[in-house]
C-alpha cells in the first residue's frame, strides 16, 4: 500500500513540474506552421480515438448498441454544428429510448 502512495506522489510531482515547465519553455521557441498543424491532428487523432473505443467498448466487452446509436447522434449533431446542451441531450435521450425498448 506504501508503494501505491509513493508511486502517486511521484507522478503528482512530475505532472506539476511538466505543467510548470510547459509555460516558460513555449515561449523559448516557435513551431512551423506545418509542425503546428501536424501537432493540431495528432491532438484529435488522440481524441477520436479514445473517444471512438469508449463508444464500442465497456471495459472489455461491447458497450451495445443503444451506446453506440447515441455517439451516431451525438456526432451528427456535432457535424451539423448544433448546440452542446442539444447534442448532449439528444445523445443521452437515444441511448435512453433504445436501452427502453429492450435495445442494449
Amino acid at each position: 500500500m506504501t508503494g501505491i502512495l509513493w508511486a502517486g506522489a511521484a507522478l503528482a510531482v512530475v505532472t506539476l513540474a511538466f505543467r510548470a515547465v510547459g509555460p516558460v519553455v513555449a515561449g523559448r521557441f516557435e513551431l512551423s506552421p506545418r509542425a503546428r498543424r501536424i501537432v493540431d491532428l495528432c491532438a484529435l487523432a488522440l481524441l477520436a480515438g479514445v473517444m471512438a473505443t469508449s463508444a464500442v467498448a465497456d471495459g472489455r466487452d461491447f458497450g451495445g448498441f443503444a451506446r453506440l446509436a447515441g455517439v451516431a447522434v451525438a456526432g451528427v449533431l456535432a457535424w451539423r454544428r448544433a448546440p452542446l446542451p442539444l447534442v448532449i441531450l439528444a445523445a443521452g435521450g437515444t441511448a435512453a429510448v433504445l436501452r427502453l425498448a429492450g435495445i442494449e
